[in-house]
Order: C-alpha cells, then sequence, then structure tokens
C-alpha cells in the first residue's frame, strides 16, 4: 500500500498548513483504521527508550495498564498482516509534539531546513515503510534496529502461520508434526483416525505391521495413523526406538505416530475398566487377542475413526464412516470397523464383551460379539453379488471390500498367480496373518501376489524388505576367511 504524501500547502489528510508551514494536527481517529494500539506502542517504546528527552517532559509519560495492553495487541502473532503492514505504512509519518498530542508530517523529516528532531530520526529507524527510494544511507545503528525489525515482523508472521496450519485440515501436508513431542489425546483429538494395536510385548515391527502402517498412511493422507505398541514405554517413546529399522521406517512418515499402549487409561470412562481391574492376564490363554478386542472397542468409542487389523493393506479409502465388515454372509468381522465417537452401538457392544464374557473362546470377545450385537439389530441375510447391506444408519460391508479371499485360502496371498487379481471392488485386503502364524513370509523376488501387494501398496516397507535381504547374503569376515 502506498502512502500518499501532501501537496504543497497541505498536509497528507488534505488538510491546509498552518501559516507557520506546520502540518495542522489530525486526530488518529480519522486515520481511517484502529490506531490505538499502534499510538500505545509507539508512545511506550519511546517512553522506555528515550527516558531523559531534551525539551520538556516528552519522554516522561506515565503509561495506563489500558495502553500497555494494547501496545501488547498490536505485537500479537494473531494481529492480521494486512493490519500490521497498514500501520507500519503509517507510523512513517507519525511525529510526537508533545505527551497528548499528535500530527502529521512529510517523511523526508525536513522542516525548514533543520536538521531531523530526534523524534523522527527514532520513528524512521524502528518502523519505516517498505518501499525506500530515495532514502538516504542509513547509519550503523539504524541499519542494525532495521535487521532487528525484520527478524520480529519474521516471527510474528511465521507464528501466523502456524495457527492457521494447525486448524487446517490438511495439517501434515504443510507442517512436519514433531510426533515424540504429541500425547496420545492431542492426536486422537484431530478426528478420524485410523488405528492399529499391537498387545504383543514386541518392539520392533515385522514387515507385515510396517507394511499395513505404511499403505494406511498413504491411502489416508490427510488422516493420523496411529500404531499402539504394549511393549513400549513412555521413555521408550521418547526416542523412538531408532535402533529398529521399522521405527525409522515408520516415524519419517508425516502422519504416522506411535505411542505406547496403556490399557488402564484407554478404559476408563468406559464399562471396560471394572473388568480390567478384576482380570488376570497370566490365566488368560488368549489375552493377546482378548486384550486387543477390548483396547479397539474403548478407542473407537471415545475418539471415533477407523481400526484396523495389523494384517490389513489399504489399497482405496473407505468412504462410510459407520460400517462393520462382513467376513461372510450374516458374519462380522471386527478386525475392520469404523464408527463415529460415542457412538451407541460400540458401547452396547463393551457393555455385552463385560456381560458375557468367556476367555476360553477364541473370538468370544471379537467377531462373535460384533456379529450377536448386528444380529440385534438387524435382519442379517446372504450377500448376493458385491452389494453392501445397511441397518440403523450402520453399513454392513460386503465379504469383497476386505476379505476377498477367505481364510480358508489364506495361502493363496503368498502364492505365484497366472494374473494377479485386480480387487476392483477392495477397501483394504486382510492377510489373515492369524492363520499364517508368521510362517510364510513376503521374500524379494519371489513375484508372489503378496510381494506385489508389498510393492504397490507399501513401497518403502518393500525397499527395506530388500536391503535386509542383501545384508543377509553378504559374507561375513569368517567367509571371506
Amino acid at each position: 500500500m502506498r502512502l500518499l504524501r501532501a501537496l504543497p500547502g497541505q498536509d497528507t489528510a488534505g488538510r491546509q498548513r498552518s501559516s507557520s508551514g506546520s502540518p495542522v494536527p489530525v486526530h488518529p481517529s480519522q486515520w481511517g483504521f484502529p490506531t490505538a494500539p499502534l499510538l500505545a506502542a509507539l508512545r511506550l517504546s519511546m517512553g522506555k527508550r528515550f527516558p531523559n528527552v531534551p525539551g520538556g517532559k516528552r519522554g516522561s509519560h506515565t503509561f495506563s495498564g489500558t495502553e500497555v495492553e494494547l501496545a501488547a495487541e498490536l505485537v500479537s502473532p494473531r494481529a492480521p498482516f494486512s493490519y500490521l503492514q497498514k500501520s507500519l505504512c503509517m507510523v512513517q509519518t507519525v511525529w510526537v509534539s508533545s505527551p497528548g498530542s499528535w500530527a502529521l508530517q512529510e517523511s523526508h523529516c525536513h522542516r525548514q531546513g533543520r536538521k531531523r528532531s530526534w523524534r523522527c530520526r527514532f520513528v524512521r529507524t524502528i518502523i519505516r515503510h517498505p518501499c525506500r527510494r530515495h532514502a538516504p544511507k542509513r547509519s550503523r545503528k539504524a541499519r542494525m534496529l532495521r535487521k532487528i525489525q525484520i527478524c520480529l515482523c519474521f516471527c510474528f508472521v511465521s507464528g501466523i502461520l502456524y495457527e492457521i496450519s494447525l486448524l487446517s485440515s490438511c495439517v501434515f501436508s504443510y507442517l512436519p508434526m514433531a510426533q515424540h513431542y504429541l500425547t496420545p489425546e492431542q492426536v486422537l483429538n484431530l478426528g478420524k483416525s485410523i488405528i492399529f494395536l499391537e498387545t504383543t510385548e514386541r518392539l520392533e515391527p515385522p514387515p507385515l505391521v510396517s507394511c499395513s502402517v505404511e499403505s494406511a498412511a498413504r491411502i489416508y493422507q490427510d488422516r493420523p495413523i496411529i500404531l499402539f505398541m504394549r511393549g513400549l514405554t513412555n521413555e521408550t517413546a521418547l526416542d523412538l526406538n531408532t535402533s529398529y529399522a521399522a521405527f525409522s521406517l515408520l516415524s519419517s512418515m508425516k502422519n504416522v505416530f506411535i505411542f505406547p499402549l496403556q490399557m488402564e487409561t484407554i478404559f476408563q470412562e468406559t464399562p471396560l475398566l471394572q473388568w480390567y481391574n478384576q482380570v488376570v492376564p497370566e490365566q488368560e490363554k488368549n489375552w493377546v487377542h482378548i486384550s486387543s478386542d477390548a483396547s479397539r472397542l474403548a478407542l473407537i468409542w471415545k475418539y471415533g475413526g477407523i481400526y484396523m487389523d495389523t494384517d490389513v493393506i489399504s489399497i482405496r479409502p473407505i468412504p462410510q464412516e459407520s460400517f462393520l465388515a462382513a467376513q461372510k454372509s450374516r458374519f462380522s468381522s471386527n478386525g475392520i470397523f469404523g464408527f463415529p465417537a460415542r457412538h451407541k452401538f460400540i458401547w452396547d457392544c463393551m457393555e455385552n464383551f463385560v456381560l458375557k464374557y468367556n476367555g476360553n473362546i477364541w473370538g468370544n470377545q471379537g467377531p462373535f460379539l460384533m456379529t450377536r450385537m448386528l444380529k440385534t439389530l438387524c435382519n442379517l441375510t446372504d450377500f448376493q453379488g458385491t452389494e453392501d447391506h445397511s441397518c440403523q444408519n450402520i453399513s454392513f460391508l460386503n465379504p469383497q471390500r476386505f476379505y476377498p479371499i477367505p481364510y480358508p485360502a489364506w495361502s493363496r496371498y503368498y502364492q505365484v498367480w497366472d494374473k494377479s487379481p485386480n480387487f476392483n471392488h477392495s477397501y483394504a485386503l486382510h492377510l489373515w496373518n492369524f492363520m499364517n502364524r508368521n510362517r510364510k513370509v513376503v521374500v524379494a523376488g519371489s513375484n508372489t501376489l503378496a510381494e506385489k501387494l508389498y510393492k504397490t501398496y507399501c513401497p518403502t516397507t518393500y525397499q527395506d524388505l530388500i536391503q535386509n535381504a542383501k545384508h543377509r547374503h553378504l559374507p561375513g569376515p569368517e567367509d571371506i576367511e
């Protein structure tokens, strides 16, 4: 914004000059924008920096609390950038004639051939319009103060951009997050999280877990991807265990967060807390699965989002918000499901979890729980084709969405196909690691279906897999001798 200079015989407001040639004082209320914070900041700065100004009491003005607050408001990072720019333009022509009097003067700060007063020199040194055509060479002190001003303005703008980025839905696209400084609650409260759970004590996620998390991070780039691990503690979470390759790989992704799994905290304010305080994990033969079944219900009820097992590879976004995944007709899985926070269906599932608890039956608190609760709401029928079912605003998604290869044929993922399926009707693929029990793994160069999925949907994990394979085949010192 350019500042209009006064015409001969007029001041910058278009008013006539006095007979002495000095500009007619113009009250700040007539400047056309809120000037109280600007003027208070200038008066405060001049009063502090020049306490002993020659010529009366100009530097000894006593500032009220309101003026100090207004001055602080001027340098707030929340101040609109356009307002700051306009303020800088106007201050160029401001000079103080007495503690309560304000006037406008030409930017060249000469009057009747006399030298610049300390007031003009201060104003032009501290704050000046960015366009400096025909400006005289500044002193060393003025240049230093100018650099300080630029640094402060940069900080103000950075603060504004930082706050805008935090409120943006694309926070992960514009702001590199320091994952280890955030708490699980802060990330989960962003909403629409994709949640994974590792309820064993292992600290090195195997390639399939890494592929599941990476594929979700690539498909859902605007959503936080959270991996909760039972083996982590608060201390180990801070350094992200960089000695483990999978941690370095996953933590390098801008929307992936890895947190310790603290069940007692998760179960607070849910029906599961009383059950958790009474159960003895050492006496539960299926504790790894049961604790995972309980944790996923509590997390989705509290914060909403999508839960996925760590052997699920995402291939395209899931459009539904409230859904269950059919493993087959009339039978629901709990390996993938999504609901908004505080959904009644999830609360009812937690209550039934405690009421019908039987840890000796595998899946009683998992897929069987989801199925019996869904049957209380819906009359389940067989699927015909690839259509989805819906009941009371809950989508019951076709088995083709996540289970195009059913569990009896799980080994086909680790076989070579003459023609690979396209999975056009699927949102994600469940690789049945429970059936596999880690017996079959992806081998680089094997040309299996699972290897092709790794190449396409988790290429970073696949490259890491190749590097590890090369290291294993490198000869050791004893082999060389």
